[in-house]
């Protein structure tokens, strides 16, 4: 008696999370738990990675994931310093669906571009003051990878925070996350610097931002979004640029 063959075919691959991943949400649960407030120095990476049981390059990856969320810094010379706290809630596990690694890079970069737009037509006579001074940190960070990215990440998620529904900003830092987690892949892993972010391309970076900014104090809405746009277009050409999984 034949038996029948057994089919396979339902098994696949099991995605494993990088340890770095798993230490960058440690260093957060950090973060929160001691209530640990901006400018707070974290240990240095070899002190963590003593307390990891890792490999100091395991815990720089780990601190250039937490530089994508604008959570941490890292300044040259002196060490990584925690640049903001969010709520325990604000930003879970990306949903496979929010993934470009699910081939759905287009229609995120558009989702992405639609939320800040959000935040800009529902701006109203929102104060200005905390877009000014994350432009200001943006402009001291140019040349500094770690601490630009990290800077880069708080400035638009203050953009969408002028709309004042939490709900928006959350999704779009979900959605801006995502992205930059495939556009600096090899910078998070590698730490390889991309070439838009060269020091000599800082005039080419600001005049990206400086823009925005500009149209939101004139209270021009139409200007605010084309320049809004303009940024998501060219983050689109960098993420087509960027090394694929």
């Amino acid at each position: 008696m034949t038996r029948p063959q057994l089919d396979v075919t339902a098994l696949g691959p099991i995605s494993v999370p990088r340890l770095s991943d798993a230490i960058a949400e440690q260093i957060r649960d950090l973060i929160e738990g001691q209530d640990l407030q901006e400018g707070t120095k974290l240990p240095s990476e070899r002190v963590l990675a003593e307390r990891f049981g890792t490999s100091r390059p395991t815990v720089s990856q780990a601190i250039r994931t937490l530089a994508l969320r604008g959570l941490v810094e890292s300044r040259r010379g002196s060490g990584a310093y925690v640049l903001r706290r969010l709520d325990p809630d604000d930003v879970p596990q990306v949903p496979s669906l929010l993934s470009p690694d699910a081939g759905n890079l287009d229609a995120l970069v558009e989702l992405r571009g639609w939320l800040e737009g959000l935040g800009v037509q529902h701006a109203g006579a929102a104060d200005l003051g905390g877009v000014r001074r994350a432009l200001e940190r943006l402009a001291e960070s140019v040349g500094e990878t770690s601490t630009w990215i990290a800077a880069d990440t708080v400035f638009h998620a203050a953009v969408v925070r002028l709309a004042g529904n939490p709900v928006l900003t959350t999704l779009y830092e979900r959605v801006h996350t995502s992205l930059l987690e495939h556009e600096y892949r090899a910078w998070v892993e590698r730490d390889e610097v991309p070439a838009w972010l060269a020091p000599s391309e800082a005039g080419s970076q600001m005049a990206l931002h400086e823009p925005i900014v500009a149209a939101l104090e004139r209270g021009d809405t139409a200007a605010a979004l084309v320049a809004c746009d303009r940024h998501n277009q060219v983050m689109r050409e960098h993420l087509l640029r960027s090394p694929q999984p």
